[in-house]
């Protein structure tokens, strides 16, 4: 009996010591997000992928995060964004993340999510959407986005930068080609030396009439402004951001000029796509390796937004330049910011992805491997208040 107590007591710690000190704390933080793109491809399913790569990380921490993706059949489809939306508002998910098709057509849904008590995110737009109490905006300013796209035309066809044959600026590799570099750029340049740039080229547009389509293109002209050699020829095909419509415009506009067209500029990468597939089965695409040839009958190609896909052709050279709209960053900081909001943990307003210039000498630090900020998963599972953690 003098023995065995000892022993009993010993079996005993050894026991409890493999218990969690408190069970409950072990227990995964179950968080659901609804994420409601407008797409299921090219940017968005960049974007998708990083949203689930940021809950995959999540839930070796801790966290058991679900994300329920429910996209429209096409980008024109606005009802069933607000369907999707309504859906999720009644499976009571944690937090919406949404990319407005068209950010009217869906505020009276997101009202409504907002009045349930689940937390909105909107993902690319920083422009306030009136009578939403919208928690968190992650996005850009789309009118610097076609900003930033007209500096990289100008650079190509003789502006001082980074292309083509204008004087060249020494950059290292992750230097931040923003609209504040491109500025920089400018102000430094007489008038004269603006107008000695020249260049004609075309636009597709998004959807017409559009906010973003709209926004981008205010921002592209009032670039060229100060650009008067760079003539836009013709009026913006609308593409609707499909790259089929995409390639369609191209051929249009291929077809009207069919000679002293010197670039295509699409305000998305579908588009844009669709325009390099158009105008390399034309025998009419140049080349980053050909450099900007005026008056003759290739055509350089200059989009917007930036997935593996499009990061691979500017690599290749055969498309000359593309404004990072920062996919990766939407999901990989969704998912961080739905989580902190299902916690109760503050959560950034705004988080803004400045635009900036992706080309051939730059285009590895986007994909396949972004450059991405660490996320403290454990600080934040520390942190959470979530009522069943």
């Amino acid at each position: 009996m003098g023995y065995a107590a000892p022993v009993a007591l010993a079996a005993g710690l050894i026991s409890a010591a493999a218990l969690p000190a408190n069970a409950e704390d072990q227990m995964p933080i179950e968080i659901t997000i609804g994420w409601a793109p407008p797409d299921i491809t090219g940017v968005f399913k960049t974007a998708t992928d990083f949203f689930q790569k940021s809950a995959d990380e999540a839930n070796q921490h801790g966290f058991n995060v679900t994300l329920i993706t429910r996209s429209q059949t096409s980008p024109t489809a606005f009802a069933e964004q607000v369907a999707n939306i309504e859906d999720m508002i009644q499976r009571g998910v944690d937090v919406i993340a949404v990319s407005p098709a068209e950010v009217a057509t869906v505020t009276p849904a997101l009202k409504r999510a907002r009045e349930a008590g689940i937390p909105v995110i909107i993902v690319n737009l920083l422009e306030p959407i009136q009578g939403v109490d919208v928690n968190s905006y992650i996005g850009f300013d789309n009118s610097d986005g076609g900003r930033v796209s007209a500096n990289a035309v100008a650079d190509y066809f003789g502006a001082p930068g980074v292309l083509g044959s204008g004087d060249k600026v020494d950059v290292q590799p992750d230097t931040y080609l923003d609209l504040a570099f491109w500025n920089d750029l400018v102000s430094k340049e007489s008038e004269a030396d603006r107008a000695n740039v020249k260049a004609r080229g075309a636009i597709i547009e998004g959807v017409a009439g559009g906010f973003y389509s709209t926004e981008r293109l205010k921002g592209f002209r009032e670039v060229l402004e100060q650009f008067p050699g760079i003539e836009i020829v013709g009026n913006p095909c609308a593409g609707d951001w499909n790259r089929e419509k995409g390639t369609r415009c191209a051929e249009d506009i291929l077809q009207a000029n069919p000679d002293n067209l010197d670039f295509i500029w699409a305000a998305s990468n579908e588009m844009g796509l669709g325009a390099m597939l158009a105008a390399n089965a034309q025998g009419r695409l140049e080349t980053a390796d050909d450099g900007p040839n005026t008056g003759d009958n290739k055509v350089a190609i200059f989009t917007n937004d930036v997935t593996p896909e499009s990061v691979d052709r500017i690599a290749e050279g055969k498309m000359i330049a593309e404004t990072t709209h920062g996919f990766a960053d939407w999901g990989w900081f969704g998912t961080k910011f739905a989580v902190q909001l299902a916690c109760g943990i503050d959560t950034p307003k705004t988080y803004d992805i400045r635009p900036r210039t992706v080309y051939k000498d730059n285009a590895r630090n986007f994909y396949p491997e972004p450059k991405l900020e660490a996320i403290d998963w454990d600080s934040i599972h520390a942190s959470c208040k979530k009522a069943d953690k």
